[in-house]
């Protein structure tokens, strides 16, 4: 191995090599494998775009760009990577969202809740809306 980079988005790490035995020189990439296990039990691989796909559903119609729900998905990877886990719950993916989430947008925030947390009543949403209203108010686990 002559160098070794990470790569921009520090998923991956890029080599140069050099054959010993007729000394041609290549590029290797390698990529850590993360992947999500479902509540079904299958396993997948971590895709930032259905990250960015669930998010945005919950912004439908709220002032949020695509630059944005793609940030935020870097975000919930890196901070998923940074676990050092190869496997991860759905349920950590979406723990993962909801900080940047309610970061960046309050009521995206309180949609996307309602729907992972599996909100049963009005009682749900006020409790809620009420630690969205105390900012400092960590997030909780889901009702589940």
């Amino acid at each position: 191995m002559i160098d070794s980079r990470t790569a921009e988005d520090g998923t991956s790490t890029r080599r140069r090599r050099q054959c010993q035995e007729c000394g041609k020189r290549f590029t290797t990439v390698e990529t850590a494998a993360l992947s999500v296990i479902k509540r079904s039990g299958v396993t997948e691989p971590f895709s930032r775009d259905k990250v960015a796909a669930g998010v945005r559903r919950a912004c439908q119609g709220r002032p949020v760009t695509d630059d944005q729900l793609a940030q935020l998905a870097h975000q919930v990877e890196e901070r998923i990577r940074a676990t050092g886990a190869a496997e991860v719950d759905s349920q950590e993916v979406g723990l993962a969202i909801l900080g940047p989430l309610r970061e960046l947008d309050e009521v995206a925030y309180l949609r996307f809740a309602s729907v992972y947390r599996s909100f049963d009543s009005l009682a749900d949403f006020e409790a809620e809306i009420a630690a969205l209203k105390d900012r400092s108010a960590p997030l909780t686990q889901p009702n589940n």
